[in-house]
C-alpha cells in the first residue's frame, strides 16, 4: 500500500514539474503597456545606454521585446525622454558612462597585448611590459588578490608593545605561518619581576 501512495505522490510531483517547465519554456510575452515601461529604471538605464553608445536600438528592442509601435510611442513620450536625459547625467557624473566604456575597450587589449608579445620587430621591453600585463589580466592565483581581501589585527599590550598580523582572508598555498606564542607576564612586583 505504501507503494502505491508513493508512486501517486512521484506522479503528482511529475505533473507539477512538467507544466513548471512548460510555463517556463512559454514565450515572453511582446511589451505593448507603455505605462509600466517608463517607469521602468532598467529600461530606462538600456535606453541611456543605446544613446551612449553602449548598446544597439537591436539589443535594447530584443531584450525588452518592443513592438515597432511601443517604440515608437516611447520614443514620443515627454516623460519618458526627461527620465532618460536624467539618467544620463546622473551616469556620467557618477562615472558609470565611462567604465562602462573602459570595460568594452578593455576586452580588446589582450589581443593587442598578443600583437606586441609574438612581434619580433618589438622592443624587448615592450614585448616584456606586454607579458606583465597579459599575466595581470590572467591572474587568478593568489597573485590576482586584491590587497583590499586582507584581515590586519592589531592587539596594543601597552607602554607601546603592539602585537599586528596581516593575511589574506583566502589561504594561500604555502603559507603555513603560526603566530608564536610568547609568555607576557601578567603581574608584575615591585622590583619588576613577574609573580
Amino acid at each position: 500500500m505504501d507503494d502505491q501512495n508513493e508512486i501517486l505522490q512521484l506522479r503528482k510531483e511529475i505533473s507539477r514539474l512538467q507544466a513548471q517547465l512548460k510555463a517556463q519554456q512559454a514565450p515572453v510575452p511582446v511589451r505593448s503597456d507603455t505605462a509600466s515601461l517608463i517607469e521602468n529604471h532598467e529600461l530606462i538605464t538600456d535606453c541611456c545606454r543605446f544613446s551612449e553608445g553602449l548598446l544597439t536600438e537591436r539589443d535594447v528592442r530584443k531584450k525588452w521585446r518592443l513592438t515597432e509601435d511601443v517604440y515608437t510611442k516611447l520614443g514620443g513620450d515627454e516623460a519618458f525622454i526627461e527620465k532618460v536625459e536624467a539618467e544620463k547625467v546622473r551616469r556620467t557624473r557618477s562615472g558609470a558612462t565611462a567604465r562602462e566604456r573602459a570595460q568594452q575597450v578593455f576586452v580588446e587589449t589582450p589581443a593587442v597585448l598578443g600583437e606586441i608579445l609574438r612581434d619580433n620587430n618589438a622592443s624587448p621591453r615592450h614585448r616584456i611590459e606586454a607579458s606583465r600585463e597579459i599575466r595581470a589580466v590572467a591572474a587568478t592565483g593568489p597573485e590576482a588578490q586584491s590587497p583590499t581581501e586582507m584581515f590586519h589585527i592589531t592587539i596594543n599590550l601597552g607602554d607601546d608593545y603592539k602585537l599586528q598580523v596581516s593575511q589574506p582572508i583566502r589561504p594561500t598555498p604555502g603559507n603555513n605561518e603560526i603566530i608564536e606564542q610568547k609568555a607576557i607576564p601578567m603581574i608584575e612586583d615591585g622590583d619588576g619581576k613577574s609573580v
